[in-house]
């Protein structure tokens, strides 16, 4: 497996839809924090997901989840997947994305670049180690947790 892009934009520049579930039931979020890399000598992927969001039970209960990327004209498409609750919006419709099945997780047909990533360990983030500058991301308290994946498949369009 091969990846050539600039690994430091992928997150905060362009984005992604972080998704874990099936086909017939499955929910997806943009992310713009993550990371690439490598650990236990796997190649490997880093999310984080808040307690209160949707997709933090289907995290917790499928051992697959995919990173989606797009082009630059799906930005609305991911603003609307990042603005709007899973639990009671078809959030694919509303973004007008086309879910795309994969075996054990779902993709988009609209990405250009997916990583099919297969959990190798969680854990919730220590309030207590985040450094004093970053609580401002956390005015309620809901902390992430930390999502390690090892990356088992790569698809280019």
């Amino acid at each position: 497996m091969k990846l050539d892009t600039d690994i430091f934009s992928l997150f905060d520049q362009k984005w992604a839809l972080l998704c874990s579930g099936t086909a017939a039931d499955h929910n997806a979020m943009t992310v713009s924090w993550g990371g690439l890399g490598t650990l236990w000598g796997k190649p490997a992927a880093t999310v984080y997901v808040r307690h209160s969001r949707h997709t933090y039970g289907y995290m917790n209960t499928h051992d697959l989840f995919t990173l989606s990327f797009f082009p630059e004209d799906c930005r609305r498409a991911l603003e609307v997947m990042g603005s709007v609750s899973g639990r009671d919006t078809d959030k694919d419709a509303a973004a007008g994305l086309t879910p795309k099945p994969l075996e054990g997780c779902v993709a988009y047909e609209e990405a250009e670049l997916v990583l099919v990533c297969r959990v190798m360990m969680s854990q919730d983030m220590d309030p207590d180690a985040i450094p004093e500058d970053a609580l401002q991301f956390y005015p309620d308290k809901d902390w992430h947790r930390i999502y390690i994946g090892e990356v088992v498949d790569i698809i280019r369009k």
